[in-house]
């Protein structure tokens, strides 16, 4: 019986199919990987695996005590916990000068640290970067291909931000891992209705609440969602942005809507003060820590907008009738994904201050990354094949040579930064047998005992060295530096540690006031080392009431 062509034509799957006028069927990426088998997927999931690892093993490598941060944080779960079960006390500033709600990673970290410390909670930090890890090479692969899917894994888990974030228990890596959740969402659901989308939505406002700066990266999710489904869908990929907006506004509005934590949005984010750096320091750290994937990207995107031919997402950019625009799509996605990357730098030259640009620079690199990965593979080369060996021993040199670069400047950065500030381990051994429950402490980092000392004294028993308000005995209100004096003065403390050199500006004030108050002696010293040099912890202990 003879078969119909149009029937026999309609078997031919699409994305197999030779254009009209004939010639050589084009092959869409996912497709043409399909074809291939998947034994051909299976070694770059093996070196996938190998580059976690690798990740994994650089995180774990760092050592130190709680930074006043992650004890601020963790405490604050735990607290958080208390008092959802037992209705304890927390302390009302949480929510209005955390960059982050206290109700999220908080808790999750909090739990961690009641199941295994210190470690439990930075072990929580690890599995979400390791996560965008994963995420990460799963939406290269499926805007570009698995090798370019592969360098962008490489790049991603080679820099300092990455290894730092991996075993630092901050609100950095949950919501890092969030939005890199919703920006495979979006490339995922390309091909998929506009309604699709709407699946990023919570998760996009579920990162912002777990870190405000968060926010930053949202409408680059958004503009991506329109962007990647353009090829499939055209003008009507328009609709991905427009619900997805929409959903994320309405979401965000109605968790927001008279929340206290708005005070902690304008606290940290919005409002936040101005600091002191300047813009040509802050640019010189951001070249540092991010620089070399920076350049990868620019290459990748040149290379990309100019070739084009890294198996773009199923024949991006090409109209039924011709080829036209297919440069303009690759150089917009090449723009938002490599402009991202510049975002944090700037928001933090806007504040002239570089706190916290060392984890903020690694939200922007996810998004880059891709293009890196690009810019990676073209050095290397895009294939092994019919490739002299001359030149190919000169690429496999070159791209070995800059993943090692990669390697040793993320290892010796993120050593760097976890040494900035003091082991406090001695400290809180020397402390532990002289405080209780009942006693009055003022500490420089007063975070960090109170996180330590959890078990025998609580938030309310430490007093930091930033602020106080102070009435003496006689009714008389002080505040700032004369406040400490007269606190000192009147013996109101049982312990007080100090940081040399100091951390806070009323330090000098305080360093001045003990010895002269006659109050207290200074009973121990404890040096220390950081990045930035040497220097101890004194513990004055109380003399008399």
């Amino acid at each position: 019986m003879t078969r119909s062509p149009v029937r026999e034509a309609s078997r031919v799957p699409e994305g197999m199919r030779a254009p009209l006028g004939g010639g050589v069927p084009e092959v869409a990426p996912a497709e043409a990987s399909a074809r291939g088998g998947r034994g051909r997927t299976w070694p770059h999931r093996a070196v996938l695996a190998l580059v976690m690892v690798v990740q994994a093993l650089l995180s774990t490598r760092l050592h130190n005590s709680a930074f006043m941060d992650e004890a601020l944080y963790i405490y604050a779960g735990r607290m958080e916990f208390a008092h959802l079960l037992h209705g304890a006390a927390v302390n009302p500033s949480y929510s209005s000068t955390f960059s982050g709600s206290p109700m999220l990673y908080p808790l999750l970290a909090g739990a961690m640290d009641v199941v295994g410390g210190l470690t439990g909670a930075r072990a929580l930090s690890l599995v979400f970067m390791l996560g965008c890890t994963g995420l990460l090479y799963s939406l290269t692969r499926r805007l570009f291909s698995e090798r370019v899917g592969l360098f962008a894994a490489v790049v991603f888990a080679a820099s300092q931000s990455t290894i730092v974030l991996g075993w630092f228990a901050t609100f950095d890596s949950a919501a890092l891992f969030l939005l890199a959740f919703a920006a495979w969402l979006v490339v995922r659901t390309a091909r998929a209705g506009p309604f699709a989308v709407l699946f990023a939505a919570p998760v996009l406002v579920l990162a912002f609440c777990t870190k405000y700066a968060a926010g930053l990266f949202i409408p680059t999710v958004v503009v991506l969602a329109v962007i990647v489904a353009w090829p499939h869908q055209g003008v009507r990929a328009l609709w991905r942005g427009v619900l997805l907006s929409g959903a994320v506004g309405a979401i965000g509005g109605a968790v927001l809507y008279g929340s206290s934590i708005l005070a902690g949005i304008r606290f940290t984010t919005t409002s936040r003060p101005h600091g002191t750096n300047s813009a040509s320091s802050l640019v010189d750290v951001s070249v540092e820590w991010m620089g070399l994937a920076f350049v990868l990207a620019c290459l990748g995107a040149l290379s990309y907008v100019w070739r084009g031919r890294v198996g773009e997402v199923a024949s991006a950019g090409r109209k039924a009738a011709g080829e036209v625009p297919g440069r303009v799509w690759r150089a917009t996605l090449g723009l938002l994904l490599c402009g991202t990357g510049l975002l944090a730098p700037a928001y933090q030259i806007h504040l002239s201050t570089s706190v916290s640009l060392h984890k903020h620079v690694g939200f922007g690199l996810f998004f880059f990354a891709p293009l890196a990965g690009v810019g990676l593979s073209t050095i290397v080369g895009p294939s092994f094949r019919r490739t002299p060996i001359a030149l190919l021993v000169v690429r496999a040199a070159i791209g070995l040579g800059i993943i090692g670069f990669a390697f040793s400047s993320g290892v010796a950065q993120s050593q760097w930064r976890y040494a900035t500030w003091p082991d406090s381990t001695r400290l809180v051994d020397l402390l532990r047998p002289r405080v209780n429950g009942e006693g009055r402490y003022l500490a420089d980092i007063a975070q960090v005992p109170t996180y330590y000392f959890q078990d025998v004294t609580d938030w309310s028993q430490w007093t930091g060295t930033y602020h106080l308000g102070y009435t003496d005995a006689e009714g008389v209100e002080h505040t700032d530096a004369d406040a400490y004096t007269a606190a000192i003065g009147d013996g109101r403390y049982d312990l007080v540690v100090l940081q040399k050199p100091g951390v806070s500006k009323f330090d000098p004030a305080i360093a001045k006031a003990l010895p002269s108050s006659g109050r207290y002696r200074l009973s121990a010293e404890l040096p220390f080392s950081t990045t930035f040099g040497d220097g101890s912890y004194q513990v004055w202990t109380r003399t008399s009431d």
